[in-house]
C-alpha cells in the first residue's frame, strides 16, 4: 500500500483527468475518454495562466475542485465502495455525514496537490469499450519531469452522462485503498469513529492551511 501521503501526491497530480465535462449538453455527445482528454487539458492549462492558482491558493484551488470535479462524482457510490460492507449497517444520518467529511477529504487532497501542477499534461491511452457499455475504463499517462504517472478511472453512465466513481494510480484503486484504512477505524470505534477521524483529520488540515 503507498504511504498516504505519497498517495494523495500522486493522484491529484492527475486531478485535471479526473474531471469530466463541466456542461452537460457537452456530455451528451462525447466518449469518456474524449472528455478526460478535452477537459483534462483545459484545467491545466486554467490553473497554469492563474497566478493566485499556481501561487498555491489553496482556498481558490479548493473552489475550483469543488466546482468543477465533485458535482460530476457519483460520489455516494465512491463513499460506499470505500467504507465497504459497514455502509449498510449505517443510518441515513450516518451515511451523510460519511459523505460530507470523504468530500472534504477528497477535495483537500486534490487541491493541495495541485500546487504542484507546473509542466504536466495528461495523455488519454486507446480505450477497448462497446457501445453499449455502461463501465468504462479510462486510462492515462500524467508526463512532465519524471517518470510518467499511469492513472486508470473508472466510470459509469448515467442517462446520458458519465460520472467517475473509482481511480487508478500505480496499481492502486483510490476506494480500495481508503476501505482498508476506513475498515481499521471502523473496527476500534464504529461508524461513530471514523465520521469523528476524519472529521478531526479535516479540521486540523484546514488549520494548517
Amino acid at each position: 500500500m503507498l504511504k498516504r501521503q505519497f498517495l494523495a501526491r500522486i493522484v491529484a497530480l492527475g486531478v485535471s483527468a479526473f474531471v469530466l465535462v463541466h456542461a452537460p449538453a457537452r456530455a451528451q455527445t462525447q466518449t469518456p475518454d474524449a472528455l478526460v482528454k478535452q477537459v483534462s487539458g483545459e484545467v491545466i492549462d486554467t490553473v497554469k495562466a492563474d497566478k493566485s492558482l499556481k501561487g498555491g491558493d489553496l482556498n481558490k484551488i479548493m473552489a475550483l475542485v469543488d466546482a468543477k470535479v465533485m458535482p460530476h462524482v457519483n460520489f455516494e457510490r465512491m463513499t460506499a465502495a470505500a467504507v465497504g460492507r459497514y455502509w449498510r449497517q449505517a443510518t441515513p444520518e450516518q451515511q451523510q455525514k460519511l459523505m460530507a467529511e470523504f468530500k472534504t477529504l477528497l477535495v483537500r487532497t486534490y487541491s493541495g496537490a495541485l500546487r504542484e501542477v507546473k509542466d504536466q499534461v495528461v495523455e488519454v491511452r486507446p480505450m477497448r469499450s462497446r457501445p453499449e457499455d455502461t463501465e468504462v475504463i479510462v486510462r492515462t499517462e500524467v508526463k512532465g519531469s519524471g517518470q510518467p504517472i499511469q492513472l486508470d478511472y473508472r466510470l459509469e453512465k448515467q442517462a446520458q452522462s458519465w460520472k467517475i466513481y473509482d481511480v487508478n494510480v500505480l496499481g492502486i484503486w483510490l476506494v480500495e485503498n481508503y476501505r482498508n484504512s476506513f475498515a481499521q477505524e471502523i473496527s476500534a470505534g464504529g461508524i461513530d469513529g471514523l465520521i469523528a477521524k476524519m472529521a478531526e483529520r479535516n479540521k486540523s488540515a484546514a488549520s494548517k492551511s
